[in-house]
């Protein structure tokens, strides 16, 4: 559309009925004043009278300042008559008092009108009642500031989160855990583990709009910080958007209330009692596992004679039925039937395994238990642990005793071989970490490590590298690392590339990746 021109808009002026401007002002939906330079009223409209209560008759020749209330500061109208006579427009809010005396907020706007030489004739102001409104404002503004106060002072972390997890409202509580948990958004990282342990419930449950209480998570930061533990409880809910693209059409925007209960202190008195009775459950494996190696090393010294013995009762039957050959025979077939029934008496023997189903399982939280069960024995051979576990580290479906017997074995093997002469630093160091499919263990110490050709044969049965000191061994304790793992569909294997001692490296599959189907995984 072309613009139209200065003449052709006199021209649209000029055809306006007459009087219709003046009408305009007299009929406007604002209360409209025009005063001299010195604010003194000429003329009031319709609405004027309305808003004030003041009839044309009682404000002309008067005033302006007939309608302030001595509560306005002096401070603002000084403001507006330095904008005004800079001939700037004023706009702002002062108090008002009614003809009747009652007080009203009004919404102001005054500005200069000059002449041809543009110089300010007159001023012309416009006001609006807006004591509803700010009342309104103010309850919604007061009403925010308590919410935020309770929110502020509750004894439990809460934040507020909207659909592009951004933060809308927290409080103190949950700023603190920032350096607590040394996480820039501790929000994020909860969520996450959250929806690592509902897996599909999670979206069921937002979908839905309901919610959940009092789910343990455990945050372990490792280092000197202990494990934290936290009983997290959420619910989503929806509202109107309040985007002015919204006025016609409502959109509504998802909410997620979650709140953490930190009850670490709890854990840690349920822990004592959890190691306490570990300790005994330990020591009582310890005792059955050292039965199994016995019975198993009586197989095996027994399996190796026989062994011989067929070998020349075959050799036996090849020579012929000789007098003295069949003889010889018939007693080596006795003996070797002895020897049988006394294996299978022996295997008879074995303690059945535990056929506990499998189960969840925390990895950080059996390394950390191993770990506080073997402190007195680390303390007296002056090791240094480095405790380094990813703080979200998602399950593994297994048998916890049997990977918590495991880790203590091979932290075993890593504090004896130690606890040798010329080894001055003594550190044993443990990470875990995790990608889309596997969970990560490594376990490292300072020792003499294990030579290259050992690295295979060490998870041979009866095999042993640990030749001295006061315990005898058996030679089976990685072979039963290695039926571990084989169990829970894992590898293990010694790191080549390490030149600082022994690194071995366990890899696990994650629980919702787990299947029960065998996959064939070898030691390394």
């Amino acid at each position: 559309m072309a613009k139209p021109t200065k003449e052709k808009l006199h021209n649209l002026q000029d055809s306006l009925p007459h009087g219709l401007l003046a009408e305009t002002v007299s009929q406007a939906p604002v209360a409209i004043s025009i005063t001299d330079e010195k604010a003194n009223i000429l003329y009031v409209n319709q609405n004027f009278t309305e808003i004030t209560g003041y009839a044309p008759e009682e404000s002309i020749g008067c005033n302006e300042s007939m309608l302030s209330d001595k509560r306005t500061p002096p401070s603002v109208y000084q403001d507006l008559w330095a904008c005004i006579k800079a001939q700037v427009p004023w706009q702002g809010r002062l108090l008002n008092r009614h003809k009747s005396g009652q007080r009203y907020l009004a919404h102001v706007t005054i500005a200069p009108i000059l002449n041809d030489k543009g110089e300010t004739t007159h001023y012309i102001g416009m006001h609006q009642d807006v004591t509803e409104v700010y009342t309104l404002e103010q309850k919604v503004k007061n009403q925010m500031v308590l919410i935020e106060s309770v929110v502020d002072l509750m004894p439990v972390a809460t934040v507020l989160i909207d659909e592009a997890d951004r933060v809308v409202l927290d409080n103190q509580m949950y700023k603190a855990l920032t350096s607590d948990l040394g996480h820039n958004e501790p929000s994020r990282l909860f969520i996450k583990m959250l929806h690592d342990e509902f897996g599909e419930e999670w979206e069921r449950l937002k979908t839905r709009g309901e919610g959940f209480r009092n789910r343990e998570i455990r945050f372990d930061r490792g280092g000197r910080h202990g494990p934290r533990w936290f009983a997290c409880s959420g619910s989503w809910f929806s509202r109107g958007d309040d985007h002015v693209d919204s006025f016609f059409h409502e959109n509504r925007q998802t909410y997620f209330l979650l709140t953490l209960n930190d009850i670490t202190q709890q854990k840690k008195r349920e822990e004592e009692i959890r190691i306490n009775a570990l300790r005994a459950m330990m020591a009582e494996d310890e005792k059955t596992q050292s039965l199994r190696e016995a019975i198993f090393g009586a197989i095996h010294h027994i399996e190796s004679p026989l062994n011989l013995l067929t070998a020349a009762q075959t050799m036996l039957r090849r020579r012929g039925s000789e007098s003295q050959n069949s003889s010889l025979l018939g007693i080596l077939e006795q003996i070797l039937e002895a020897g049988e029934q006394s294996v299978e008496r022996l295997k008879a023997c074995v303690p059945m395994a535990d056929t506990t189903a499998k189960a969840p399982v925390n990895i950080n939280q059996v390394l950390h238990e191993t770990i506080i069960l073997l402190t007195d024995r680390l303390l007296l051979r002056g090791v240094v642990v480095d405790w380094s576990p990813t703080p979200v580290l998602p399950s593994l479906m297994g048998l916890e005793y049997r990977l918590r017997s495991m880790f203590k074995n091979i932290m075993e093997n890593a504090i004896e071989a130690m606890d040798q002469r010329g080894i001055d630093r003594r550190e044993l160091r443990i990470a875990t970490w995790s990608d889309e499919k596997l969970i990560h263990i490594c376990i490292e110490d300072t020792g003499p490590g294990i030579p290259e050709e050992l690295r295979t044969k060490v998870f041979e049965p009866f095999y042993s590298t640990k030749t001295g000191g006061k315990r005898s061994h058996s030679g089976i304790g990685l072979t039963m690392a290695q039926e571990v793992v084989n169990q829970h569909q894992g590898l293990i294997r010694f790191d080549a590339s390490y030149t600082d001692g022994c690194r071995v490296h366990l890899q696990f599959p994650i629980r919702h990746l787990h299947s029960e189907a065998a996959r064939p995984y070898v030691h390394g």
